[in-house]
C-alpha cells in the first residue's frame, strides 16, 4: 500500500471514530428522568419507580420550577407559591429568620390520567427538600401535606392527606423527599378533565409554621 493511500485510508478511520463518538456522546446527554412516572417496562414497580425518578429530579434540580406534567386532558396538579413552602421557626419567634429550625419545598410534581365514562384516576406525584435552619439540627423531619381536588366552581370533590418524611444527614443541609399517590373523583358532565385542578399544599396548622 503507497503511503498516500495509507494516509488517506487513516484520515477516513479517524473521521468515522469522531461521529460515531459523537452519536455515543449525544446519547448519554440524553436526561434519564425525561418521565418522571416511567414505563410498564420498568424493572421495578411503577409506584417504587415513580418515586425513585421524582427524588432523583428533585436532587438534581432543586429550583422551584413545578413542572406538573405534560398528559393531554388531564387535570393541573398545582401548587400555589404560600402552600408549596412551610418554615418552622422556635416557639415564639414565627418570622425570625435567626430562629428557623428547618423549611420545607415543594420542587417538583407530575400527573398521570386514566379517564372512565363517569370519573378521572389520577395518579400524581411530587418531590422536594426540607433545609436545615440556624436553629435545627440533623435528623428526621415529617411534614403533613393536604391535597384537594376542585372543579370548575372550586367545590371540593376529594380531599387526601399525607405525610412525607426525611433525613437530614450530619453536615447536609438538606434532606430529600418524594411521594406518589392516586385520586379519583367524578367528572360532571359538559365538563373536561382539564377544568378540574388537585391543589397541593404543606399542613400549615402545625405548632411554629410560619
Amino acid at each position: 500500500m503507497r503511503r498516500t493511500d495509507a494516509r488517506s485510508w487513516l484520515c477516513r478511520c479517524a473521521l468515522i471514530g469522531l461521529i460515531i463518538a459523537s452519536f455515543l456522546v449525544s446519547g448519554c446527554a440524553i436526561p434519564r428522568l425525561s418521565n418522571p412516572f416511567g414505563s410498564d417496562d420498568d424493572d421495578v414497580s411503577a409506584s417504587a419507580g415513580s418515586e425513585s425518578r421524582l427524588l432523583d429530579t428533585a436532587r438534581a434540580e432543586a429550583g422551584t420550577e413545578l413542572p406538573s406534567g405534560s398528559s393531554l386532558h388531564c387535570p393541573q396538579v398545582v401548587a400555589w407559591p404560600r402552600d408549596r413552602l412551610l418554615t418552622i421557626y422556635q416557639p415564639g419567634h414565627v418570622g425570625d429568620s435567626n430562629a428557623v429550625v428547618h423549611r420545607g419545598e415543594i420542587t417538583k410534581m407530575a400527573r398521570d390520567c386514566q379517564l372512565l365514562s363517569d370519573r378521572v384516576i389520577v395518579k400524581y406525584g411530587f418531590a422536594g427538600r426540607v433545609l436545615l435552619g440556624p436553629k435545627g439540627s440533623p435528623g428526621s423531619v415529617s411534614l403533613a401535606v393536604n391535597v384537594r381536588v376542585a372543579g370548575a366552581q372550586q367545590n371540593t370533590l376529594a380531599t387526601d392527606k399525607m405525610t412525607v418524611t426525611t433525613t437530614i444527614p450530619a453536615g447536609g443541609p438538606a434532606g430529600y423527599f418524594s411521594i406518589v399517590r392516586e385520586i379519583a373523583f367524578p367528572i360532571v358532565v359538559g365538563t373536561r378533565p382539564e377544568d378540574y385542578k388537585i391543589f397541593v399544599g404543606f399542613e400549615r396548622n402545625v405548632a411554629g409554621a410560619g
